[in-house]
């Protein structure tokens, strides 16, 4: 009888640290969507129109999908040859390799998301300026909790409708045949366009 293989693992020996790499799935929409909307009132007041509003976030979104393609595939996949690179591999995305059923790390803690957010923010007021960065940082954040919620979705929830058995199935593939391919976990748009489908 074969043993069954554990659905978790310790990433960290400092409890605070290993309590800490693990999040509800929620946490995301309960942080980020009030951060959103306050950015949302604030560029109405700032004049910011409902069309130029919606044109820019639809920008953050698409520019969230390429995020999310170059982060999986060029942070998230590098594995050096260092030993320090190695372990930050597994930190970053290895665990949840070894582990996709880990339903407390399908979505990116707040100690990682909250920096992360931060910094495209930033990027963003020295691109675009203000008052034109909130919506397009609306945009960006709608897509990257959307990212989220799909990706737990698609570890743990039946997909019903054709796009999501789609997804579902891509997403499978790309952790169980094709770690090399499929990097768009919410949106297969820049795998098409940079020819990384595979097989």
């Amino acid at each position: 009888m074969s043993a069954t293989r554990p659905a978790t693992c310790q990433m960290f020996e400092t409890p605070i640290i290993e309590r800490f790499s693990r999040i509800h799935p929620a946490t995301p929409l309960f942080f980020w969507l009030p951060v959103l909307a306050y950015l949302g009132y604030r560029a109405a007041a700032n004049g910011v129109g409902i069309g130029t509003g919606l044109g820019l976030a639809f920008a953050g979104l698409i520019v969230w999908t390429l995020t999310e393609y170059f982060l999986h595939r060029y942070l998230f996949h590098y594995v050096g040859p260092r030993p320090w690179q190695r372990r930050m591999y597994f930190v970053l995305h290895g665990v949840h390799h070894d582990f996709p059923q880990d339903a407390d790390r399908l979505v990116m803690p707040l100690g990682a998301s909250v920096p992360l957010g931060s910094l495209f923010y930033a990027l963003f007021l020295v691109a675009f300026g203000r008052p034109y960065v909130d919506p397009l940082f609306i945009g960006f954040g709608l897509g990257y909790l959307t990212y989220d919620g799909m990706h737990y979705a698609l570890h743990h929830f039946r997909m019903s409708s054709r796009w999501g058995k789609w997804l579902k199935r891509n997403h499978m593939i790309h952790h169980h045949t094709g770690e090399n391919a499929r990097w768009g976990v919410s949106s297969p748009l820049w795998d098409w366009v940079f020819r990384t489908m595979g097989e």
